[in-house]
């Protein structure tokens, strides 16, 4: 050390170690269902069953692979059970597909994308935006008493960091839609239909911001309920990609 021939070392945080789990995570639900892929082929190439389509492993494949025969009861036991892992894997792997998805959303990088799906889990499990807003804890609070009733601050309720998340990401907002040069490669990875919703949320939710703050709305009260009309766009976003994804 007196002599300066120690190198520095870096050292991940918490939330770097987490990003490493969650990449080394897919890549082993990758590698496990290529690895039962190649199994069911194998299998298919031993007893003779050539598909007869183009393209493998999509639905028309999965429905040919479900309707084969086979003649003896442990094979069929095999075929179903590699079948089974394939749709299990097949489920842990989107989250990648998401994640990237929704970087196309101003105000919203790789960790914040991260973080949101790891506080918030599988999002298709909310009928709609508002289940999703009232899980967040971003719809306004209510006190009835007879016939009356008061509206009041949101509820608060449900996964804080989530929130917190959102309503960070809803300050960049304030200004006029536009995608900057850093930004362009992470909206040019997402599917188009992702990218028409990211640039919706863009100009309605500028609109939206200036129009509070011109009735006079506290800008923390505006950016609150940016980040409420933000978490259904993340929804919409979620839609599109695991919709696609099933079709």
């Amino acid at each position: 050390m007196r002599a300066g021939e120690l190198t520095t070392v870096w050292v991940p945080d918490e939330r770097h170690e987490a990003m490493r789990d969650l990449s080394r995570a897919r890549l082993a639900a990758k590698k496990d269902l290529q690895g039962k892929r190649q199994q069911i082929s194998s299998l298919m190439l031993r007893l003779g069953r050539c598909y007869p389509g183009k393209t493998t492993w999509g639905p028309a494949h999965m429905k040919w692979l479900m309707s084969q025969k086979l003649e003896y009861r442990e094979q069929r036991m095999v075929l179903e059970e590699l079948l089974q892992g394939i749709r299990q894997e097949g489920e842990r792997v989107p989250l990648a597909e998401v994640v990237t998805a929704l970087q196309a959303m101003r105000g919203i990088d790789l960790i914040a994308a991260v973080a949101i799906l790891a506080e918030i889990g599988d999002l298709s499990r909310f009928q709609n935006p508002r289940e999703l807003m009232g899980y967040l804890g971003l719809v306004p609070s209510e006190s009835s008493t007879g016939d009356k009733v008061k509206r009041g601050g949101i509820t608060k309720a449900g996964n804080s960091r989530a929130r917190r998340i959102l309503v960070e990401a809803a300050w960049s907002y304030r200004y006029p839609p536009r995608v900057g040069l850093q930004k362009q490669p992470k909206v040019a990875a997402a599917p188009r239909r992702v990218r028409e919703i990211a640039w919706k949320a863009q100009t309605r939710l500028c609109r939206r911001f200036r129009s509070l703050e011109r009735k006079g709305k506290l800008r923390t009260v505006v950016a609150t309920a940016i980040a409420r009309e933000l978490s259904a766009f993340i929804w919409a976003i979620n839609r599109e990609v695991m919709g696609t994804r099933q079709a």
